[in-house]
């Protein structure tokens, strides 16, 4: 699907809203079949199936409520990048997104965290769900401190940036953008935030979360480094440095982050790999549907603080993270947090519209 870019002054036919979410419509439905058949399989009764249809149907629903900001920050990101890398990104990446991070990336927890192969896991979540679920929720701690401090750091970067004009929490946002001229600020904040929350940990479980949110801070900056590395080798557009491999690597990073706290949350739900990486894929499926719409419909430019929104919700669900560590949140109060943060910068945006047009 070709996304036509925002820098061209011709104007661009608009599809119908629900025409960027057909796909998603398709995958739903041969998902949802597929979870009955394996609950008809699993059981060899309707109401197996039933149970497994509904699973399915709840592990989507988290899936799209936990990432709609991952929607925004997406479609902020493709904005700026080549059509063709638009493209790549919106079916590599699904595929990435789907098999790498929904099945592909538990069974690497398990080989890690258990110390077996590849096929021992697969075969030990097909006919030990239990004890593989257990492997997973044991290897919590130092995903939540990874994903969390990841996460933080992309929320940080877009307020910590001197050059932003448009501020929505204005007395906060402008003095973060002032801040941003003392280089690093955003790295010291996560730090101190780090420290601190480590001290909340027992002795024996505080160097875990400390070198995973060390790994993750790492990885951010080796990420933001080999984007800007990648896109200047591919030149300039229209004087324009453009998006390409850096931006599809940072993205999928960002995906898998994002992905971190749905799929150990999914195993409060279901213990099947299978059942799980349904549901999310379906999820998925929607998160890119949005993103699609979002860039073809202009909707972040014609709604001036929804990706303050999205940022906002970005920086709650690092903090909820590096809680997790601590006390259990469920996985509901973090999606309908995020949903509420981007509801209000939705609302605080149609209110700026109308002002400007009275």
């Amino acid at each position: 699907m070709t996304i036509a870019p925002n820098c061209t002054d011709a104007p661009v036919r608009r599809q119908p809203v629900l025409r960027h979410f057909r796909w998603a419509f398709v995958v739903t439905a041969a998902g949802l079949g597929l979870g009955a058949l394996i609950g008809w399989h699993g059981s060899g009764t309707a109401g197996g199936a039933v149970s497994i249809f509904v699973i399915c149907a709840v592990l989507a629903v988290l899936e799209i409520s936990l990432s709609f900001d991952n929607a925004i920050v997406n479609a902020n990101k493709l904005k700026t990048m080549r059509p063709e890398w638009q493209r790549r990104f919106l079916t590599w990446g699904i595929l990435i997104a789907v098999f790498g991070m929904r099945i592909v990336f538990p069974l690497l927890i398990v080989v890690i965290a258990a110390g077996i192969g590849p096929w021992q896991a697969l075969v030990l979540a097909a006919t030990a769900p239990a004890d593989y679920a257990r492997i997973m929720q044991e290897a919590h701690l130092p995903i939540a401190a990874f994903g969390g401090t990841f996460l933080m750091m992309v929320g940080l970067t877009f307020f910590f940036d001197h050059e932003k004009d448009v501020h929505w929490v204005h007395w906060l946002e402008c003095r973060m953008a002032r801040s941003a001229t003392v280089r690093g600020v955003e790295v010291a904040l996560v730090l101190v935030l780090m420290l601190a929350f480590s001290r909340l940990l027992a002795d024996d479980l505080r160097p875990t979360f400390v070198v995973a949110s060390v790994w993750g801070l790492v990885t951010f900056l080796l990420v933001e480094a080999l984007g800007g590395l990648l896109d200047a080798r591919q030149g300039v557009v229209a004087g324009v440095a453009r998006g390409g491999l850096g931006a599809f690597l940072y993205l999928e990073v960002l995906d898998a982050s994002f992905s971190f706290d749905g799929v150990i949350g999914a195993f409060a739900l279901s213990q099947n790999l299978f059942v799980i990486a349904i549901g999310l894929g379906i999820g998925a499926m929607y998160v890119r549907s949005m993103t699609i719409m979002l860039v073809e419909r202009g909707t972040l430019a014609e709604y001036r603080f929804l990706e303050h929104g999205a940022f906002y919700a970005i920086i709650a669900l690092s903090v909820v993270m590096y809680v997790q560590t601590v006390v259990h949140i469920p996985e509901v109060v973090t999606g309908l947090g995020g949903a509420v943060l981007i509801g209000v910068s939705l609302l605080s945006s149609i209110r700026w519209n109308r002002a400007q047009r009275s």
